[in-house]
Formats: C-alpha cells, sequence, structure tokens
C-alpha cells in the first residue's frame, strides 16, 4: 500500500472534473460555438470556487502527508474547521492557523 494519498479528495475530483468540462466548452467557443467563449471560463471559475468550498467544508486535504485512516477519498478532515497551517485557500477565507515552526524574534540589548 502507498504511504501517501497523493491528494485524492472530493474536492479535487469535483474541481478537476469541472475544469475539464470548462476547458473543453471554451475550447468549443474557439472553434466556433459562440456560446462556449462565455460559458467556458464561468464554469471554470464556478469549479475553482467550488472546489475552494468543499476544501472549506472539510473534503479536501491539508498541504503534505495525512494519517493512512484519512487516505479514502470519502473521508472528511475534521480540522478544516480551524484552517490547516500553510494552507492558501484557508487563509484565503480568513482561517488562519500558523505551523508549529517559530519565528526568530530579535533581542533588545
Amino acid at each position: 500500500m502507498v504511504a501517501t494519498d497523493e491528494g485524492h479528495t472530493l474536492a479535487g475530483w469535483v474541481g478537476c472534473a469541472l475544469a475539464a468540462v470548462g476547458a473543453a466548452t471554451a475550447g468549443l467557443g474557439i472553434i466556433g460555438w459562440r456560446p462556449g467563449l462565455w460559458l467556458g471560463p464561468a464554469v471554470l471559475a464556478l469549479a475553482a470556487l467550488l472546489a475552494w468550498a468543499l476544501h472549506l467544508a472539510g473534503w479536501g486535504k491539508p498541504p503534505g502527508p495525512r494519517p493512512a485512516g484519512q487516505h479514502p477519498v470519502g473521508v472528511r478532515d475534521m480540522t478544516a474547521r480551524e484552517g490547516h497551517a500553510d494552507c492558501v485557500g484557508c487563509r484565503l477565507a480568513g482561517r488562519r492557523r500558523r505551523s508549529g515552526v517559530a519565528a526568530p524574534v530579535p533581542v533588545k540589548r
């Protein structure tokens, strides 16, 4: 068994599938189906927003490896409510949990 889940999550799969549909729709718009020029980018934006919302709801994953019990796609991440350490998506949503690395503080003499 592989020691990592390689980021396979519900948020990742839904976002990827919708992005593929958006890219295909935009491609159809380029070759002549005029509504695709507007629909494609709209579906791409929807894909990004939906994947982000699913990540914040616990269906994504934090950066880095997870315990083996959390590898299956259908397992929800219960730490998402506080925000993931070093996660840009969580920081954009206002969830500011920092990593365990302490920043150096200058000493006053």
